[in-house]
């Protein structure tokens, strides 16, 4: 008896450590439908319901769906291929270079005051200050506060002329930064909550070119970073594996640790219906 109350003693007690260690997980992408962004002048979202019903044939409820889009669509990224040729097609980038550290930097009362501001060195120089130096191959999205004028073309365009590419405004990083990230922090990614990694006026995008010959993934129309702590974070790219791809969608989110005072009760739930399943069959075992 006392062996099978110690061992369920024990398993109460990691039960507690696992409850308390489950990692927060949060959605940084958008749902992809007829109101996504993307880029001016670019096809629609396309979605055709082929079968929903009762089907005959299966003799159970069956949904088939078709959809069609841009890979440059909502939340997703740019492969190096997309601006720079003979470099990784999203089919090729390497599974490691699709996470990261998560480094969120929060430019949000800049951009508010300064639609066309580009996140600087200096920018880069003063989270390092905060939180200590960047983690080598992160995972860098700036935060502008742009998210919440999703998915309004004329706000998220920064123009009451969205589909002009010359009339555009909004934030995005400076050239001087992603070089910064790439030749002392050897970034894995640079990502924006923005349509796009180089800001509304350019004309020349230096920034995706930059990290297109630097094999970096480049990721667009990032959600909800308000809910990502700035440092702590581990940021997951699992970007549509498109054949021949120069981007694609992606369903990006990060995880990190829970704080002391924010218990999961999902998985504090989970975890104490399975202690009790565990201890009654073991109870039953004992008496058997």
């Amino acid at each position: 008896m006392a062996y099978h109350v110690n061992f369920c003693v024990l398993f109460l007690a990691t039960t507690v450590t696992l409850v308390q260690t489950v990692p927060r997980i949060v959605d940084l992408s958008y749902k992809q439908n007829r109101d996504s962004i993307t880029w001016p002048l670019n096809p629609s979202y396309n979605f055709t319901q082929l079968y929903r019903g009762y089907s005959e044939t299966y003799k159970f409820w069956f949904e088939n769906n078709h959809f069609a889009m841009p890979e440059h669509m909502g939340t997703h990224i740019d492969a190096p291929v997309h601006t720079v040729k003979g470099m990784w097609r999203t089919d090729q980038i390497p599974m490691e270079n699709l996470y990261g550290a998560g480094v969120i930097i929060n430019v949000k009362s800049k951009a508010a005051t300064n639609p066309d501001y580009r996140v600087t060195v200096e920018d880069l120089l003063m989270w390092e200050e905060k939180y200590g130096e960047m983690p080598r191959r992160a995972v860098a999205i700036m935060n502008s506060g742009w998210s919440s004028k999703y998915p309004n073309k004329t706000l998220v365009f920064g123009s009451p002329e969205p589909t002009d590419i010359s009339t555009l405004h909004f934030p995005s990083w400076h050239e001087d930064a992603c070089t910064w990230l790439i030749n002392k922090r050897q970034i894995n990614a640079v990502g924006v909550d923005t349509p796009s990694t180089d800001y509304g006026m350019s004309s020349t995008y230096p920034c995706h070119t930059l990290l297109g010959k630097n094999s970096v993934v480049g990721i667009e129309n990032v959600a909800n970073l308000d809910n990502v702590p700035e440092s702590g974070s581990t940021i997951y790219i699992p970007v549509l594996n498109i054949a021949d791809g120069s981007g694609g969608p992606a369903r990006v989110f990060a995880t990190y640790d829970d704080e002391p005072n924010k218990p999961n009760a999902a998985a504090r739930v989970t975890c104490f219906t399975f202690y009790l399943y565990t201890l009654a069959a073991v109870l039953v075992c004992y008496v058997l």
